[in-house]
């Protein structure tokens, strides 16, 4: 068990996250007392998908001090409706999980009207999993809590993770007809991931018509397996590039989809894999305390790059990670370049995997532990 940093709220709220990020068991011990109704269990999803309207009957049979938490929500939709009236009318409180938004925004789901918060469950973080994992094990394996629970089964564990959710499910859910090409589209993503994305390139090694890659990618971020991080024009007198990058969730899912698992990885690899990692720190960071603000990244046509930029309002946050154990002065070009132009960030860092940490003419560059500590801190992105 490990003890999630994610705080519960004190109102209804959706809980949001990929299958295995560990919702319900985090759901479990938040709210040990509450009435629990798992859409993915049979009879639970027959008697309310027959009569949505029996929710109302077995909330109401209830105190309304008692949470209510029901699990998978995208599976029936219409329940959101009883749900809206028994906050409304009712004062329940409900916790509703969800690992697929697409159903929702397909079927123009009642999202309660900001009746309810919205919060992100995503896989473990450094300061969650503490030495139950090196930075090497998640390079390989990512961090999904199952896998870390269970270190001697996780690449059969991942495998059947690619396999039977990734594809099955997919095709259970109607999200595509074309589940062979839905395949070869996910193998090829993986390979691409944290790199700019190019839809055209793509589609000529999937087979598939540009328009479907694009359905696919919409299909991976609704059912939370990815995002686009989309690239930030700082009008810095440099061209820049404008296409956008797609990082997948966790850094074990994307070498099991590329089959790469059984093997450590390679040179090429690294540094894709560890900028996912990183974003993925950054992100859960954002999420977990609620900070705000968007991600982009910053690239100019001569190769000239910052990983990752965070903006809100005013505020700018430049941040660049190397995977290697030293920092060479070219890894410098980007947040120099960045720093000395007129739309200057407020802050730069560069994370790494060396033991010093080294003082540069545009800010510090950390050992990665130092910068988790820092930015769990509140040193890197300001919280309020």
């Amino acid at each position: 068990m490990f003890d999630r940093l994610l705080a519960p709220p004190k109102r209804s709220f959706f809980l949001f996250g990929p299958r295995a990020t560990g919702k319900s068991t985090w759901l479990k011990q938040r709210f040990p007392d509450a009435l629990r109704l798992d859409l993915l269990r049979n009879d639970v999803y027959f008697r309310l998908s027959a009569a949505p309207g029996e929710l109302r009957s077995m909330v109401t049979a209830e105190p309304r001090s008692r949470w209510v938490v029901l699990d998978e929500v995208q599976r029936i939709p219409e329940l959101l409706n009883e749900v809206h009236a028994l906050i409304e009318d009712g004062g329940h409180r409900f916790a509703l999980t969800g690992s697929s938004a697409r159903r929702l925004k397909r079927g123009r789901a009642n999202l309660l009207a900001g009746r309810a918060l919205v919060r992100s469950l995503l896989p473990l973080v450094r300061a969650e999993y503490g030495d139950a994992a090196t930075v090497e094990d998640v390079l390989r394996f990512g961090s999904l809590p199952v896998v870390l629970a269970e270190p001697e089964s996780r690449v059969d564990i991942l495998e059947a993770y690619a396999g039977t959710y990734l594809r099955e499910e997919i095709k259970e859910e109607a999200l595509t007809r074309n589940v062979p090409a839905y395949t070869r589209f996910l193998q090829v993503a993986a390979v691409a991931n944290a790199q700019v994305t190019n839809l055209s390139a793509i589609s000529r090694d999937t087979g598939v018509p540009r328009a479907t890659v694009s359905t696919y990618f919409e299909i991976l971020t609704d059912t939370l397996l990815g995002r686009f991080l989309p690239a930030w024009t700082a009008r810095a007198r440099m061209k820049e590039v404008a296409h956008p990058k797609f990082y997948f969730f966790d850094t074990g899912v994307v070498r099991a989809l590329q089959g790469r698992l059984r093997d450590a990885p390679a040179p090429e690899e690294r540094g894709h894999l560890f900028e996912t990692y990183v974003f993925h720190e950054l992100a859960a960071h954002v999420a977990y305390r609620n900070i705000g603000g968007e991600w982009s990244y910053w690239r100019t046509v001569d190769g000239i790059e910052v990983d990752f930029i965070w903006r809100r309002g005013d505020l700018t946050v430049a941040i660049e990670c190397k995977s290697t154990d030293s920092w060479r002065a070219r890894d410098d070009a980007g947040l120099a370049a960045l720093s000395a132009s007129k739309v200057a960030p407020m802050s730069c860092h560069g994370v790494y995997l060396g033991a010093a940490r080294l003082r540069r003419d545009w800010g510090v560059v950390h050992p990665f532990g130092d910068f988790l500590a820092a930015l769990h801190a509140g040193k890197v992105l300001p919280t309020s």
